[in-house]
């Protein structure tokens, strides 16, 4: 999944970044609005952790603007601000959750991972489909009941195959999710990453689609 973290604080911003890579986000990391802006509209993000008071242009400027583009990626508000209506505003503008600093790694990590589910249309915790379970919370994958051992990239490669079954993405996308800005990128990484989750999950259980890319089926 690919995050963009708009934070002019930069002890805040390197701690975040490093979280968040720990758990195998792609992160593009920018510290103004201008900037954020225009991030957003070069690059489509899995999600957008925002804050409020940045140089430039108000993160909420940010945020509007986004939403008037009809971007529908969810939006984490991370802010110092803690009054009652400038959480309102922030909701009313367009986000779907927030987070007051100085806020807790575990759950900023959760409200994370709601989000991602909420975009997918899910409610439980954990994907489970034709035999094969992951928990993203927990980081424990089974087939069959049986557990299994994902690398940290297999992780990246299959949950967003798995979070919409049926759904096509080409390897340039599955690229996009797994890397960000100055991370250099293999020619043929997806397709190791992809070899690897077939050898665990089952040969058929990731399919090639033909000059256009990867699916889970649906059935």
């Amino acid at each position: 999944m690919r995050l963009l973290l708009l934070e002019d604080d930069v002890m805040i911003g390197e701690a975040v970044l490093d979280l968040l890579r720990a758990e195998q986000y792609a992160v593009d990391w920018v510290k103004d609005g201008e900037a954020a802006d225009s991030a957003l509209r070069a690059q489509q993000y899995d999600l957008v952790l925002l804050d409020l008071g940045v140089p430039k242009r108000d993160g909420l400027a940010v945020l509007r603007g986004l939403r008037a583009r009809k971007q529908r990626m969810p939006v984490l508000i991370a802010t110092a601000r803690d009054s009652v209506q400038q959480r309102i505003e922030g909701l009313d503008a367009g986000a779907d959750d927030y987070v007051l600093k100085p806020y807790d790694l575990d759950e900023l990590l959760a409200r994370i991972r709601a989000l991602l589910r909420r975009a997918s249309g899910r409610a439980e915790p954990a994907y489970e489909h034709l035999g094969v379970s992951i928990n993203p919370g927990t980081r424990e994958a089974t087939v069959d009941g049986q557990a299994v051992v994902l690398s940290a990239r297999e992780w990246a490669v299959l949950e967003p195959l798995i979070a919409r079954p049926g759904l096509v993405l080409s390897r340039a996308q599955i690229e996009e999710k797994l890397y960000s800005w100055k991370d250099e990128i293999s020619s043929n990484a997806v397709e190791v990453y992809i070899h690897g989750l077939r050898k665990k999950l089952g040969a058929d259980f990731i399919r090639n689609v033909r000059g256009v890319g990867y699916s889970i089926p649906r059935e």
